[in-house]
């Protein structure tokens, strides 16, 4: 879904071989840094940080539009620079040619938000509701959820353990479990369960955390495949899950994606670099080495 169309323009700014920051400007939660330098060979570095955690938290995961820069005394053309930006990239970029070492510039953009769309909420009492195809009953924070033993058992290896005779909770007609929320429960099952719920980037990093202790490897299977093709979350903390959770083909996309020094120090100032193990740090380090 699109909100409203964000439109700003920028007074007019000197820019020369001495200038950095031009601007620092938010409208309508979007706060935008705007930086620019002048080279020895006439051309203009234009960089635009955008910060619109204002807009995320109000669901917003995208923003698309276009900007335009100019210059008020025609060194250069009206540029015009498509955008969209997501988690992954919050940066826009763009050298122009220019005739002199200084300028005025000024620019505009006009920015669309888009809002992620809301997980469709499940009736989970309906669906783990009694059955003749369920044999079985699990109690979560004193709600019943009616299951089948083999189907469980064929998806996750703690439940085969779990209903096989060697363990007294086999015997029983209701099987508490503990140390879980029933929302979150009720999520996992319901991933890998007939006409599943897709995993989403709100929902991913609890569903790993659940499918790692109930040793269930087809959701973290579908969870790798969302990351890898649909997600926007960010890189760093892409990375982590790849490692933590043993994803390979994630943790190599996230390798081969270290192909700048500014990345790189990205990822060692983020809280996530702390938490990689050491065997996802040299692999990290020999991409870096390989590059530069």
């Amino acid at each position: 879904m699109k909100g409203d169309t964000v439109e700003y323009k920028s007074g007019d700014l000197r820019v020369d071989i001495n200038t950095n920051v031009l601007e620092t400007k938010s409208q309508n939660g979007i706060k935008c840094v705007w930086s620019g330098k002048v080279n020895n060979s006439y051309q203009i570095n234009f960089t635009w940080k955008f910060d619109w955690d204002e807009l995320k938290k109000q669901g917003v995961d995208e923003l698309t539009g276009y900007m335009i820069v100019y210059s008020r005394n025609n060194w250069f053309t009206p540029t015009k620079i498509d955008v969209k930006l997501t988690e992954n990239n919050q940066e826009i970029i763009k050298q122009v040619q220019s005739r002199n070492t200084s300028d005025t510039v000024y620019y505009d953009y006009s920015l669309t938000p888009h809002y992620a769309p809301v997980p469709e909420k499940r009736d989970y009492d309906k669906m783990f509701a009694s059955s003749d195809q369920n044999d079985t009953i699990l109690v979560v924070e004193g709600k019943k959820l009616h299951v089948n033993k083999t189907f469980l058992s064929y998806h996750s290896e703690y439940f085969r353990a779990l209903f096989s005779s060697n363990f007294k909770e086999g015997q029983m007609d209701e099987i508490p479990i503990g140390d879980v929320s029933y929302e979150d429960f009720a999520l996992l099952l319901s991933t890998f369960y007939p006409n599943p719920v897709f995993p989403c980037d709100k929902t991913v990093e609890k569903l790993l955390e659940m499918a790692s202790r109930f040793m269930v490897s087809s959701v973290i299977n579908i969870i790798e495949y969302h990351l890898l093709n649909v997600s926007r979350i960010n890189s760093e903390k892409m990375l982590w899950m790849a490692d933590e959770y043993v994803m390979p083909k994630l943790l190599e996309k996230c390798i081969r994606g270290l192909n700048t020094a500014e990345k790189a120090k990205k990822l060692d100032q983020s809280p996530e670099y702390k938490k990689l193990s050491d065997s996802a740090k040299a692999k990290a380090l020999d991409r870096l080495i390989k590059l530069f």
